[in-house]
């Protein structure tokens, strides 16, 4: 049985998906663009800012659900520029204390609306 997750503190979905799915005991987080709900805009024009935009996204659709960044098991990280890795793992490191989920992490040609990151993430929730 799955359960669809949506919530106000992070940007509606831009297009047929969902902000996250709840599959039993599994959260799949839909990748999420560094947009701030409050604005609709991006939070930020480095990828620190972004970096960090895109994990509150992440941060409050888990919160939503009762459960936080230490139940995040896998995530997916988007770059424009492979080069930001180093700025983007600085911010990234502040949001996963302890053991960190595992990862993989990609330059792309491109994002939607021209964003510098996008990352999606899958929660356990014991």
């Amino acid at each position: 049985m799955k359960k669809v997750l949506a919530t106000t503190k992070a940007p509606a979905a831009i297009g047929p998906y969902s902000q996250a799915i709840r599959a039993d005991k599994f959260v799949f987080v839909s990748g999420q663009l560094p947009i701030d709900p409050a604005t609709g805009a991006f939070a930020g024009e480095d990828v620190a800012a972004q970096t960090r935009q895109s994990l509150t996204n992440i941060q409050n659709i888990l919160e939503s659900e009762g459960l936080g960044m230490e139940n995040v098991v896998k995530t997916t990280v988007l770059l424009k520029n492979i080069a930001d890795f180093g700025a983007m793992n600085e911010v990234y490191a502040t949001f996963f204390a302890g053991d960190c989920p595992a990862r993989a992490a990609f330059g792309v040609a491109a994002l939607p609306k021209d964003a510098l990151v996008e990352i999606e993430a899958i929660a356990y929730a014991e």
